[in-house]
């Protein structure tokens, strides 16, 4: 009762009228530029009544022309609204797939656009810039003004032993390709696309090591892709290691330590 006196004591009739809308349809997050069309109305300097709504901690502005309902904290959707033609991948994706147990303090969002990395609502973002041609793997979780896009399973581990740094640690990495339900004619897919030789070699190895039903056909894939050029099992590890010839990889995680490290549970 307190909070609707304090409404209809303190906001204008057209303040009032825009939150009612939003309750009406839903809507939790919103751009300056569409929320007219979104609600089937004008209104009469929009800018002030946004100022006013965040200045009364109604709204919350997320970054210029981008706002939120004041206690709206879903930082998927929020770092996906905020970057064009993007999705939640990397470690948050690994996390939000159940492979990965470890949390990061950063959500780190793909996408076809250049977007500086930065803070919102409390919340660390990484922003990670791909070649449209690579985007690919898009599914969604939630619904309506909730609905997010992130990267399938499988364009996942692609995308995180192409780029590992955003990976949340090799070991995570190994666990995660143990773990995981894929389908061999994704990994090519993908694999094709990011176009990172290392990475299949990598990949393929892993996954005939851990002995992974169902996925022979990536295996022979990978195999048909490996060149002539050795590289470290793990890129950030030392050169060292045992050489392994079929697939022109040197092992400085060694196989026992490979096994080891895909058995171990939480």
């Amino acid at each position: 009762m307190a909070d609707s006196v304090y409404i209809s004591e303190h906001l204008t009739k057209p303040q009032l009228e825009f939150l009612k809308l939003l309750d009406d349809y839903e809507i939790q997050i919103f751009k300056f530029t569409e929320i007219e069309q979104l609600l089937g109305q004008k209104f009469d300097n929009l800018s002030e009544i946004l100022e006013n709504l965040v200045d009364k901690e109604l709204l919350a502005r997320i970054e210029k022309g981008k706002f939120c309902r004041q206690n709206f904290r879903d930082e998927y959707v929020i770092g996906t609204f905020v970057a064009e033609n993007s999705a939640v991948a990397y470690w948050s994706a690994l996390n939000l797939h159940g492979l990965t147990e470890q949390f990061s303090n950063t959500v780190f969002i793909q996408t076809t656009h250049k977007k500086l990395d930065k803070s919102i609502l409390g919340t660390s973002y990484k922003f990670v810039r791909i070649a449209s041609y690579k985007k690919a793997g898009i599914t969604y979780n939630g619904y309506g003004s909730l609905k997010y896009a992130i990267t399938d399973v499988e364009k996942t581990i692609v995308d995180c032993f192409d780029l590992p740094q955003y990976s949340g640690g090799y070991a995570e990495l190994i666990r995660a390709v143990g773990q995981a339900k894929m389908q061999g004619s994704k990994l090519i897919r993908y694999c094709e696309l990011v176009n990172n030789i290392a990475v299949t070699k990598r990949l393929g190895y892993l996954i005939e090591l851990l002995r992974i039903e169902g996925l022979e056909t990536f295996i022979d894939y990978a195999k048909s892709q490996v060149n002539n050029k050795y590289n470290l099992f793990d890129p950030q590890g030392l050169e060292e290691g045992e050489f392994v010839a079929e697939w022109r990889l040197r092992l400085n995680i060694s196989r026992e330590e490979l096994l080891d490290i895909s058995n171990k549970q939480y």
